[in-house]
């Protein structure tokens, strides 16, 4: 026997396709097709379909005692739970973080015969982890779980069987046995299954099945040793599995309907879920049970109770409200959304889409008659007439707060306000498609439900002037576990201008998807299918204000309509006050009755002002604010809610020992403190002293130091020296690469000696490209790989992270994380983007608050400003240029290293453009643009020119871009899609160096290693382009989102291009090409002199 579970999220078959069902069987294993007959398969692996098999077998659940049970999960426990044990399996890999988990179970089920077995049962269970694009099959086996190894098949006792097999493969002219994975085939691997592992977890085995065609390539989990195992209390020898009548909904060895039809009784509701399965420890069990309302029940909402249940906790709605339980409103009180509306449409054949931008999006609801209201701002009248036929974008809210007929529910007391709508209209018969998506994000502050609304496609045109006409409707809206759909066809009349009308036609598609509490046997009964019908529907554009509006009312009511209701608490006209609850008595007899935080007699309901009328309400550490119905408590600054949701407890304060003159470092004539978060700081000495910052000593002075001093100290009998070069030295006391003379504005190169290096000396106004001298270059020696050069030292990773900038040495490729330090502090900012100049030493980066360019010396000095309204910034070291990305213009501008000479080079086709890399010796540029409807990844030219896009396909949210000049690959980072990949620009070689990441947002790149920043782990992490593999990662002190990354390099890579002598022959501009240059004038040419 089998069962088919309908997935909520696919298990991904290969790259382009997913599995959208499975088969559960009885005999102990998962199918992706429905399972042949049992003569076909039983004794004869592998199978000729493609299958999961836990613990194959003909085994017999018809006695009452043997079960099987299945669900599907996204609940954080089990995700992480699934997770943890994956992680364990592949340490090596990077980690995983599944999204969706199908739970199978099989407990005491037995073999068929012969009766001498006894009551030799087996437990075990199988876990299929789903991971963005890759999947994973989780095996348990409790000791003592699995007692018998074979069952009779055809006379004989055959083995059971455990592995993974891909079925027929369909070739060309005939079919071939696929791909098949061997676990366990004969009795003594299977009696070794509760005793070994590949995860090190005794009795637990992890496979990744689905990153390539599904169960081709199974790789195997890497763990194959086991923990030491504490002593144990003695146990019975046989340790029974144990489970509650009560949570039996999924036994398959239930009665099985033949007749059962979806329609009437919807798969997902059959197939998904409650049952939670106790097994003994220590097997990693996937279950419910050990959340209880003791310890949950802070998350139901503040007017729910919450309640326990076998297999864990419910949250339900007091009296006086209705809800899900984690949302609660009160009965009989009109509701008010609020949000944002985001997206492109376009209009008929116009090429191009009207955008929407954050428009605003209002409704109100009168409850207590069904009648909603909505209306979006910002619509110009290009747009707004074909939107009237639309009045289903605000369907879902009339939904939500529908006028409940006796026995049937309204969306909100079902789903509560925090739910996922996706709707697809299709209109005829041009056949124009618009996708809907809407994301209800609960009650805010305010009280208002939040919904954020992206519409996406196109609509056929109506005319200006025309109205719109639609009659009353019904729609079925069919009820499963955890999703919601509906579908309908639904006819429009537009009446033109002229006079004329036409009748037009859109098909409607629809779910809303949710998450229940599965604890609460209250939810089998809820109703499969209920009819949605709407009426008085009213829909216009208001041209002047730039309105669009919908209005309508709404009922839920039986499908089969019934005997129509005629009290007035079900028709809606009852005359209550629009905060009052409608109370149906015997016939057509009701009574209005005000909402809870409401006075009156239900005709005339005023609020109640609960912060004057109830002494003490909130802490004595909150302040009060009343809000129509209701109230809210809200902590004092310095003070946060302890877990009952009440009182308010003094927030444990950072202390800045800097300030406060707590900190333990040495007295401030010898060295520092610095503040770098949190109640951390830093202890540095100061310039002529040496140490670790808690105790310094003043360093004897260098050759450079006693040369400087020698010069500047004057006496009665040695005047200071007129017109001689006073040489400059470093913090450590060496002579600086660079020397210039303050009255000759020369600049030259010294060696560590201070002697002028010939043919350095450059003019005024220009400073040659010197080497460090404490990072000079290393002697010419053999390496291990002739196409490997040992990196110089010195060079580090400078990264933001809010209003910081810090930086990170390398030792070689690895990051040293106790060498990080602080190098600015900007508080109040948000930096973005940061990029280096490894000629002058200066760190340039970008701010959005306000925006802004600014640059620093990494050796100190004053903030510089250079530009405003940037995100991110490119530095070109050799032409003296720097570009950025502008998202607010969608515009790519260039400007020389101080500001001056700005100039848009790209202005067109930009939606959303971030990262930019140059590219100076080839005089290119690279840059990413992560619009949500086209993504890519372009480059062109350092003047703009020869414009091209280099990657648009299997993009999401492409953040991070680097260009590494020494293996010439381009590389970036996608939130979207999680990977992390490469490609040589000019070959178009494109490859997948990663999997899995987190959420990178900024990216760089030195010699073979990969630096990415990423939001969710708060840290820096690197990744060897040669295996692909993380290597490792820093984690800040102070842990917040990090943003942009750069290498600031120890002396500047090889290479040159035509712009860095003497400005390519430039007058302004100058910006370098693969072949040459262009010289270019700033936007103000007229106004600077400029002609090109």
């Amino acid at each position: 026997m089998s069962a088919l579970l309908m997935l909520l999220q696919c298990l991904h078959a290969n790259p382009h396709r997913c599995l959208h069902s499975l088969q559960v069987s009885t005999n102990g294993f998962v199918a992706t097709v429905q399972p042949p007959a049992e003569a076909e398969y039983l004794g004869r692996m592998p199978a000729d379909f493609g299958s999961l098999a836990a613990l194959q077998g003909d085994l017999d659940t018809s006695d009452g005692v043997g079960k099987v049970f299945f669900r599907q999960d996204h609940s954080p426990a089990v995700l992480r739970q699934a997770g943890d044990l994956i992680n364990g399996a592949f340490p090596e890999d990077p980690a995983v973080s599944p999204t969706h988990v199908v739970v199978v179970t099989w407990v005491d089920v037995a073999t068929h015969e012969p009766p001498s077995r006894g009551d030799g049962r087996n437990t075990f269970q199988l876990v299929i982890a789903t991971h963005e694009k890759a999947s994973y099959a989780i095996l348990l086996y409790e000791r003592g779980g699995v007692q018998f190894h074979s069952t009779p098949i055809g006379g004989a006792s055959v083995p059971m069987q455990v592995g993974i097999s891909k079925g027929l493969v369909k070739g060309y002219f005939f079919s071939s046995q696929g791909p098949y994975y061997p676990i366990a085939t004969d009795e003594a691997t299977v009696r070794e299954l509760a005793e070994e592992t590949n995860a090190g977890v005794r009795g637990v085995y992890v496979f990744e099945v689905g990153t390539s065609p599904l169960f081709s390539n199974v790789a195997p989990g890497e763990v194959l040793d086991l923990p030491a195992e504490r002593p144990q209390e003695p146990t019975p020898q046989t340790r029974k599995a144990s489970y509650d009548a009560g949570e039996q909904v999924e036994a398959l060895s239930l009665p099985f309907n033949p007749n059962y039809h979806p329609v009437h009784q919807p798969e997902v509701v059959r197939h998904l879920l409650c049952s939670t399965i106790r097994l003994s420890a220590p097997l990693a069990v996937f279950r419910y049970n050990s959340e209880t309302c003791a310890a949950g029940r802070s998350h139901c909402g503040p007017f729910a109770e919450c309640r326990d249940y076998t297999g864990g906790y419910c949250c339900h709605c007091t009296p006086g409200f209705y809800g899900n339980g984690k949302q609660c409103v009160a009965e009989g009180k009109h509701q008010r959304i609020n949000g944002k509306v985001q997206g492109r449409v376009y209009v008929g054949h116009s090429p191009s889409p009207v955008e929407f931008s954050n428009n605003d999006l209002h409704s109100y609801v009168v409850v207590n008659d069904g009648r909603s209201y909505v209306a979006i701002s910002d619509i110009p009248d290009s747009l707004g007439p074909s939107l009237m036929p639309l009045s289903a974008v605000g369907g879902v809210i009339g939904w939500a707060f529908a006028l409940e007929q006796p026995g049937f529910k309204n969306g909100f007391s079902i789903v509560g306000g925090e739910f996922t709508r996706k709707a697809d209209v299709t209109f005829q018969p041009g056949n124009e498609k618009l996708s809907i998506t809407q994301e209800f994000k609960g009650i805010d502050e305010h009280d208002h439900l939040v919904v954020s609304t992206v519409l996406e496609g196109r609509v056929p045109e109506v005319p200006r002037g025309a109205t719109v006409q639609l009659d009353k409707y019904s729609e079925i809206y069919q009820y499963a576990n955890n999703l919601i759909s509906s579908s309908s066809t639904r006819d429009y009349v537009v009446t033109l201008p002229e006079g004329t009308s036409e009748t037009r036609t859109y098909q409607w598609r629809q779910t809303i998807s949710f998450q229940s509490c599965q604890h609460d046997e209250s939810l089998r009964s809820m109703k499969p299918t209920q009819m949605l019908n709407v009426d008085q529907i009213f829909v216009m554009y208001d041209s002047t204000n730039m309105l669009m509006r919908y209005a309508m009312s709404n009922k839920i009511a039986d499908v089969n309509g019934g005997e129509p209701e005629e009290n007035p608490c079900f028709t809606g006209r009852h005359g209550c006050d629009t905060n009052a609850v409608c109370r149906p008595g015997q016939g057509t007899h009701f009574n209005c009755e005000c909402a809870v935080g409401f006075d009156g007699d239900g005709r005339s309901c005023r609020d109640v002002d609960e912060c004057r009328t109830i002494p003490n309400i909130c802490d004595q550490n909150a302040i009060c604010n009343n809000q129509p119905g209701t109230f809210r408590c809200e902590c004092h600054e310095g003070y946060q809610f302890a877990t009952d949701g009440h009182s308010c407890l003094e927030v444990s304060r950072p202390t800045n020992h800097c300030d406060e003159g707590t900190h333990d470092c040495d007295v401030p004539e010898r060295a520092q403190c610095s503040y770098t978060g949190g109640s951390a700081f830093i202890c540095s000495c100061l310039p002529g002293y040496i140490g670790d910052g808690r105790v310094c000593q003043e360093r004897t002075k260098t050759q450079c130091e006693a040369h400087r001093d020698s010069l500047l100290v004057a006496s009665e009998y040695r005047p200071r020296p007129v017109g001689h070069h006073v040489p400059t030295c470093s913090d450590r006391g060496d002579y600086t690469p660079v020397q210039c003379h303050a009255s000759t504005g020369h600049c030259w190169c010294v060696d560590h000696r201070g002697q002028e290096i010939p043919g350095t000396r450059f003019g005024p106004g220009q400073r040659p490209s010197c080497i460090d001298h404490g990072d000079s270059q290393p002697p010419v020696r053999p390496t291990p790989r002739p196409n490997v050069q040992p990196p110089p030292s010195g060079t580090h990773l400078v990264f933001a992270q809010n209003g910081r900038i810090e930086h990170i040495p390398l030792e070689g490729y690895d990051m040293k994380p106790d060498q990080a330090k602080t190098v600015l502090h900007l508080p109040g900012k948000l930096i973005i983007g940061v990029a280096y100049d490894c000629v002058e030493k200066m760190v340039y980066w970008t701010e959005i608050s306000p925006s802004s360019i600014n640059k620093a010396s990494l050796e100190g000095g004053d903030i510089i400003p250079v530009i405003d309204s940037p995100e991110g910034i490119a530095v070109d070291h050799l032409g003296r240029n720097i570009f950025w990305t502008d998202s607010s213009t969608d515009q790519i501008e260039v400007a020389s290293m101080d500001g001056s000479q700005r100039r848009v080079i790209v202005a067109t086709d930009l939606v959303n453009p971030r990262a930019i890399i140059a590219d100076p010796p080839n005089g290119n540029l690279y840059w990413a643009d992560w619009d949500r409807e086209a993504p890519k990844i372009e480059t062109a030219y350092m003047d703009g020119t020869n414009r091209r896009v280099l990657v648009k396909d299997n993009l999401s949210l492409p953040n991070g871009l680097t260009y590494e000049p020494q293996s010439s690959l381009l590389c970036w980072a996608d939130a979207g899609t999680r990977i992390l990949e490469c490609m040589n620009p000019g070959r178009g070689d494109r490859r997948k160096m990663t999997e899995g990441i987190q959420y990178p947002f900024g990216m760089t790149s030195y010699r073979k290693n990969l630096y990415y920043t990423d939001w969710d782990r708060q840290a820096v992490v690197a990744v060897d382009t040669n295996s692909g593999r993380e290597t490792s990662e820093f984690l800040p002190l102070k842990r917040t989102k990090l943003y942009g990354i750069t290498t600031a390099y120890a002396q500047c890579p090889e290479g040159q291009n035509y712009c860095a002598a003497n400005n390519g022959g430039c007058s302004h501009l100058c910006l370098a090409t693969p072949n040459g240059r262009s010289c270019k004038c700033p936007d103000n040419a007229s106004s600077v002199g400029c002609v090109e």
